[in-house]
């Protein structure tokens, strides 16, 4: 690694009421946040519009579009302006009756260095995703870019410890999370400091388990149910951690470009003391591939 301090940059930011307002901006945020020397820049999942997947309506199928397509190319070009490696998140079209949501990932001159499909698909009060995204297809593979290798993730993959265990055992220098989460305003506030306590907690957890940097990117604000529920408040707390699950930035919960450096060398280190990966029992781990042990 040429250079193992990073400087990265969160956007965490409300839904401004359709692509173009968001596009708008995200190249704004994108630019403020090169000029105070971000390298790496992460945005929040599904970040061209509002969180649709809060009700099942096939007209929404509409905001889809293809990669490489108009987003990629908007994108692209910011990325390249403020040279930036620029991580983002997309309602993809891949062929008619067949959508994914995918994080696309660009090199600092505008090109596409690799996507990730989500794998792990949620179907809850107010996250009705499975009616949208096909699960992804394209594995836990981390994409190669100028700032080292990234281990991408989407939202609901962030609960599930094997996701990010296959990213580090492929290398991932980082692990990153588009995110969109936030709680039902008709809980009480025990219940809503829980769930973003648990929230934080896996990604914590994610760090230390694999002794790696964790970006999480969340939104912020209410946005309402178009089906008369109570809609949802995103909590934003998007966060920087280091390999020992410190907090490098935390955000609150509101519009942020939350900063940090990353200290990419730290991780070699913490890994000589603490090394999980050399202690792992491969040899009678065969049940993790069942359901459930019966």
């Amino acid at each position: 690694m040429k250079n193992p301090t990073l400087p990265v940059a969160l956007i965490q930011e409300r839904n401004q009421g359709d692509a173009d307002a968001n596009l708008e901006v995200i190249e704004g945020r994108i630019r403020e946040a090169a000029a105070q020397g971000a390298r790496l820049v992460l945005l929040q999942e599904l970040h061209n519009g509002a969180y649709f997947c809060q009700h099942e309506c096939v007209d929404a199928f509409d905001l889809a579009e293809p990669i490489p397509g108009p987003s990629t190319e908007r994108l692209g070009k910011i990325a390249k302006e403020a040279g930036v490696v620029l991580v983002t998140s997309l309602f993809e079209r891949r062929a008619a009756g067949l959508y994914h949501n995918t994080a696309v990932v660009f090199e600092t001159d505008g090109s596409i260095a690799g996507k990730y499909r989500k794998m792990h698909i949620p179907d809850d009060p107010g996250f009705y995703e499975k009616f949208y995204f096909t699960p992804g297809d394209l594995g836990f593979e981390p994409i190669d870019t100028s700032v080292g290798r990234l281990g991408v993730l989407v939202c609901w993959d962030q609960w599930y410890p094997e996701g990010a265990r296959l990213m580090a055992l492929a290398g991932a220098d980082l692990l990153l999370y588009p995110t969109a989460i936030g709680w039902d305003p008709d809980d009480d506030q025990a219940e809503k400091d829980r769930q973003r306590d648990a929230w934080i907690l896996s990604h914590r957890g994610h760090a230390v388990a694999n002794g790696l940097p964790v970006l999480s990117c969340n939104r912020v604000g209410h946005e309402p149910s178009p089906v008369g529920a109570s809609g949802i408040d995103f909590w934003g707390n998007s966060h920087v951690l280091g390999p020992q699950g410190e907090f490098l930035a935390q955000a609150g919960g509101e519009p942020e470009i939350l900063m940090a450096e990353v200290d990419l060398g730290r991780s070699e280190q913490v890994r000589r003391i603490w090394p999980f990966l050399r202690d792992r029992r491969i040899d009678a781990y065969g049940d993790l591939l069942k359901r459930y042990r019966d």
